[in-house]
């Protein structure tokens, strides 16, 4: 099969097409061919890094989501068949390699497709929705008539929190640019601050749930948003422990969060995506040979929603550069 290898670590330059062993589903495994799959920053961070194997890590595999046809199950696997539609962010935070065109994942960390959506847009979601449903569903509780507010609300994440706090009934409040503001409202924000020429700090005040997806400053300044009691989930660093200190200092609480693959949340997604709550945004779709240009987007951060690759068409040789 085709795969994206990279032989060092570096910039979207060290990646490139190989031809690889096709992998064989374990116990408790199907074998998916994968149609599309979606780039996340994680992944130009583990490109550059190696990510948390370290400098000695090449080649490093890449990608966690996946919109597929199951190929073949392993032993044991009730869930699915050969045939069945399936996406879903399988082994996070191991590695699994979704830049291919076969990927192998442990059953439960699938779902049925659901159908009203096709693999690109399917293929946007894991990642992305399972990091937004776990921090404002799973860790927040968000419930109606809070007010939840988003940071890069246009983003991969924002802009599918966004959406799944309002399910929730939320009061949504998301920061962006001015040139994204009309995409926010249109997702269901309520009100949209513009930060570049906005203190959200002090203009945005009660709120019950800040996620901050940028880091840095944002944490601090988040604080100062909430009512008592209310809670900042963090995506930025869990080294800001700091963070947590100073929100305890002034009766409030910031937590970090890592995404885990999780059956339930993709259960919950397909839902939300089945019922026309949820829907990922496409900002661009590229064949896997482009891969260098599509992680040149995301590292810009200058995109809105989700960048997506596809393995089904544009097949150049192996080893072709992947720009």
């Amino acid at each position: 099969m085709r795969a994206v290898t990279q032989d060092r670590l570096g910039g979207p330059e060290v990646l490139r097409l190989a031809t690889v062993d096709r992998p064989e589903p374990g116990p408790a495994e199907v074998l998916v061919r994968i149609h599309a799959t979606a780039v996340n920053p994680t992944d130009v961070w583990h490109r550059g890094t190696g990510g948390l194997a370290g400098a000695d890590a090449p080649p490093v595999p890449l990608g966690w989501d996946l919109s597929g046809t199951v190929e073949a199950v392993g032993i044991g696997v009730t869930l699915f068949r050969p045939g069945d539609e399936v996406f879903g962010m399988p082994r996070h935070p191991a590695p699994a390699g979704t830049y291919a065109e076969y990927a192998t994942s442990p059953a439960r960390h699938l779902a049925h497709k659901p159908a009203g959506l096709d693999h690109v847009a399917a293929a946007a979601l894991p990642l992305a929705g399972l990091t937004a449903w776990q921090a404002l569903v799973d860790t927040a509780d968000v419930r109606p008539g809070q007010r939840v507010l988003v940071h890069a609300a246009a983003g991969g994440v924002g802009h599918l929190a966004v959406q799944i706090a309002k399910s929730r009934g939320a009061y949504v409040i998301g920061t962006a640019g001015a040139a994204k503001h009309d995409f926010v409202r249109s997702l269901g924000a309520d009100e949209v601050v513009d930060y570049r020429t906005t203190d959200f700090a002090e203009t945005v005040t009660g709120v019950d749930v800040v996620l901050d997806t940028i880091g840095g400053a944002y944490g601090p300044r988040s604080l100062r948003t909430l009512r008592p009691g209310g809670l900042v989930v963090s995506l930025a660093s869990p080294a800001e422990a700091a963070l947590a200190e100073e929100a305890g200092r002034n009766g409030v609480r910031a937590v970090f969060l890592a995404v885990e693959a999780d059956r339930a949340g993709m259960l919950a997604l397909a839902g939300l995506a089945g019922s026309g709550e949820l829907r990922p945004h496409i900002a661009e779709v590229l064949p896997l040979a482009r891969v260098g240009r599509a992680h040149e987007l995301s590292g810009s951060g200058r995109t809105s929603g989700k960048i997506v690759l596809t393995t089904d068409a544009h097949r150049p040789a192996p080893g072709a550069e992947p720009r």
